[in-house]
């Protein structure tokens, strides 16, 4: 499932400090809420763990691909916590899962789709299209029942 909050926004590009820019981005997108209040002892959002787990695990590591045991390692959290949050990112469609070797054996990972997030992106900028054709589609649709309908009355 594509999901993804699109808004009215100004380009971030006169801002250079990075963590500014990814916390203000990751809220438009709709991956951080506007408001978020994160429940344990952080002093702010960039220390909460769905922050944490997109940046420093995910942008700062791009090529690195991380099992689930070890985002909660990291973070100091629950496997529940990092599904929870691994979930959004899929929905936006900018991870991908991998096949990676620890311990002598296949386990399944996740990073950045590509290990770039230019590339990433990409994936959520189709997905949007396609959801906008199919609104397009739906509306279109109406409006010619409805004129159909206004004929007869």
């Amino acid at each position: 499932m594509f999901e993804l909050n699109v808004e009215s926004n100004t380009p971030l590009t006169p801002l250079t400090d990075v963590d500014e820019i990814a916390l203000q981005f990751l809220t438009h997108i709709g991956y951080i809420p506007k408001g978020y209040n994160p429940k344990t002892s952080v002093v702010d959002t960039q220390d909460s763990v769905p922050y944490r787990l997109f940046m420093d695990c995910f942008v700062r590591n791009m090529k690195r691909p991380w099992l689930v045991e070890e985002l909660a390692a990291q973070l100091r959290t629950t496997k529940p916590t990092i599904y929870r949050h691994l979930n959004k990112l899929k929905a936006v469609d900018i991870l991908e899962e991998v096949e990676t070797e620890r311990d002598g054996s296949l386990k399944k990972g996740y990073r950045i789709r590509y290990g770039d997030l230019r590339k990433a992106w990409s994936f959520t900028e189709a997905n949007v299209e396609m959801a906008m054709q199919n609104y397009r589609q739906t509306v279109d649709h109406l409006q010619k029942l409805i004129e159909e309908e206004n004929k007869w009355q």
